[in-house]
């Protein structure tokens, strides 16, 4: 055979990393960790290995533990001591999220960025205030004007404990320009919006709903988070958010959704982030547990795809590990 085109020649040990098309650094990831004001101690998260719940006391140690890594920004999730119908604990001065905030930027150099949503810190588990009888209505939703307002003061409550970058997830219509208006009045033009631009209702999100004890107690999120077979409204959803002054564009979830991350990588100059979810995590662990794969490796390539896809940013529970072994 006379081939002169032979790709293997550039797979060779030493030029093998030298033609490598796609990067993965520690300072790509995002790590996510969730504050508990109810709990004294520490309290592992059965469904995610290796991650815990950590009390507002141990916000900094646990920050400082990512930092080691390499990993330089966090994602705080909040559980409150109390809920109720409005989630008013999400915007409270002393609310778990704006406490561990003022100890983790107090303290560290940790790039904190804060998740704004409702879920949470409601009795209901839904993203807003809820329309009258959905409870027993299942064709009812959540108020999405009517919402807009309280995810504004949760966010500029945020910026006032010290956040860097606020993360607007609710998926609710005009989320990222009311918050922008928010912050903007409060005098936090400079602070970065993150937007879930385009989440989608996705069976990946189980074990999260176990860690930031955030399920809903009735019905499902249809209503307002996107339907898994739509992609050409990713684009719309994603074009609304850049119009209305979103800084970063997020796809959540990553790896059943590579192909809308690409389309936003293409479409949009913004920088794109990509949220690798509790639920292809936890695969991941359950499958290394069986013995049927390598966690490392497979940890590795799962992110390495997202940044192939078009990802500049990486939200995931693996950080630390695939930070520490990079």
């Amino acid at each position: 055979m006379n081939l002169t085109d032979r790709p293997r020649r550039l797979r060779a040990d030493g030029i093998r990393s030298l033609v490598s098309e796609t990067d993965l650094a520690a300072s790509d990831l995002i790590a996510p960790v969730f504050v508990d004001a109810t709990t004294e101690e520490r309290l592992p998260i059965e469904t995610m290995p290796g991650h815990e719940r950590v009390p507002v006391s141990e916000a900094v140690e646990r920050v400082e533990e990512v930092l080691k890594t390499g990993v330089e920004a966090v994602m705080l999730f909040g559980i409150p001591e109390s809920k109720d119908e409005r989630g008013t604990r999400a915007w409270a001065e002393d609310g778990v999220v704006q406490e561990a905030t003022r100890r983790v930027t107090g303290a560290t150099d940790a790039y904190v960025i804060t998740d704004v949503c409702l879920c949470e810190y409601t009795s209901h588990g839904h993203c807003g205030i809820l329309e009258e009888h959905a409870e027993t209505d299942p064709t009812l939703t959540v108020k999405n004007d009517e919402t807009l307002e309280l995810l504004s003061r949760t966010a500029v409550s945020h910026a006032e404990a010290g956040a860097d970058m606020v993360a607007p997830s609710s998926m609710t219509d005009g989320m990222v320009g009311a918050i922008r208006e928010g912050l903007d009045g409060a005098g936090y033009d400079g602070l970065p919006i993150m937007s879930y631009a385009a989440k989608y209702e996705s069976a990946f999100y189980g074990p999260f709903r176990d860690a930031a004890d955030g399920a809903p107690a009735f019905g499902d999120r249809r209503h307002y988070q996107m339907d898994p077979a739509n992609a050409r409204e990713a684009m719309r959803e994603v074009a609304a958010d850049v119009e209305q002054g979103a800084d970063v564009l997020m796809v959540k979830p990553a790896l059943a959704y590579l192909d809308i991350v690409r389309a936003v990588r293409e479409e949009f100059d913004h920088p794109v982030a990509a949220y690798n979810v509790s639920g292809e995590y936890a695969m991941l662990h359950a499958a290394a547990d069986k013995g049927w794969l390598d966690l490392e490796e497979a940890a590795a390539e799962s992110l390495l795809a997202m940044k192939r896809a078009g990802a500049d940013l990486i939200l995931t529970y693996f950080a630390e590990d695939v930070a520490a072994s990079l």
